[in-house]
């Protein structure tokens, strides 16, 4: 047994030919993100947090958030500790700038699960220093969709040394999205893509699922939830196993991602690996 770490920028139909201005700093990322992530494990730190990721603006989390329908922000997340089967979960915010950080909250410092919408702005005003934005500064922090923007929910999962496991999930929906609208990123069991068909495909549940009930290995059960149950074209997913496993899977074109585990095995990339 030994730690493992995997990551990821969410999925989508990402091309080939996607600009080296978009490519290259989501990439950049992603591995600063693995190597802050890899040197919690080694000082044997919690990794429960993606603020990184969310500070990035190339990904659509945090800062870099999309815009609904009446081109506001409202976003969510969820953390989640193995160990202790605690969570938290927030959605519909529109002045946090990571809400992970209030995810993280909400499992520490409340009796609840899951906050929303002013419920859960009022709360990060109570916890969180910070200055609210007004709408035109709100408007500047904040990505508009154009292309391939509306890629990039990030996530990750690890477990330490000792098999104890944690993950975080955060983004900002997708372009254009109702508002209200709440994707499976806040729901406490979750992945990364087109959020309404990984619900309907209960996508983690049944991975946890075939390796619990069937005795399938952390890959097959992935492999097996991502291309047999989710629609194609939807879905993808970073997962580690207590024993240290590790595996990255989508059945889109792309999804940014990267891993690591003490055994010195490392991936990273964008497309289907050849």
């Amino acid at each position: 047994m030994g730690w493992a770490i995997a990551l990821h920028g969410g999925v989508d139909d990402i091309s080939v030919t996607l600009p080296p201005e978009r490519r290259v700093p989501r990439g950049a990322t992603v591995r600063h993100c693995l190597d802050i992530g890899v040197a919690a494990l080694q000082s044997k730190h919690s990794p429960l947090d993606v603020r990184e990721l969310e500070n990035c603006p190339h990904f659509n989390a945090g800062r870099g958030s999309v815009l609904t329908s009446d081109g506001t922000v409202e976003m969510e997340a969820c953390i989640m500790d193995g160990k202790t089967k605690k969570c938290g979960a927030v959605s519909g915010l529109t002045t946090v700038v990571n809400p992970i950080s209030l995810s993280r909250l909400v499992m520490e410092k409340t009796p609840h699960i899951y906050l929303a919408f002013d419920g859960a702005e009022a709360f990060a005003r109570e916890q969180l220093d910070y200055t609210l934005p007004t709408p035109k500064e709100q408007a500047k922090e904040t990505i508009v969709a154009d292309g391939d923007s509306q890629i990039g929910t990030v996530g990750c999962v690890a477990v330490d040394n000792d098999g104890n496991l944690a993950t975080a999930t955060s983004t900002g929906g997708f372009v254009n999205k109702m508002v209200g609208r709440i994707g499976d990123t806040p729901i406490i069991v979750s992945a990364t893509g087109k959020g309404e068909a990984i619900m309907r495909a209960t996508v983690a549940r049944d991975v946890a699922a075939l390796m619990e009930y069937k005795g399938l290995s952390l890959k097959e059960a992935t492999a097996y939830v991502i291309e047999e149950c989710a629609p194609k074209g939807t879905a993808g997913l970073v997962a580690v196993s207590a024993k240290g496993e590790v595996t990255m899977q989508f059945n889109t074109t792309g999804m940014f991602r990267a891993c690591a585990t003490e055994d010195g095995y490392s991936e990273m990339g964008i497309w289907p690996s050849v």
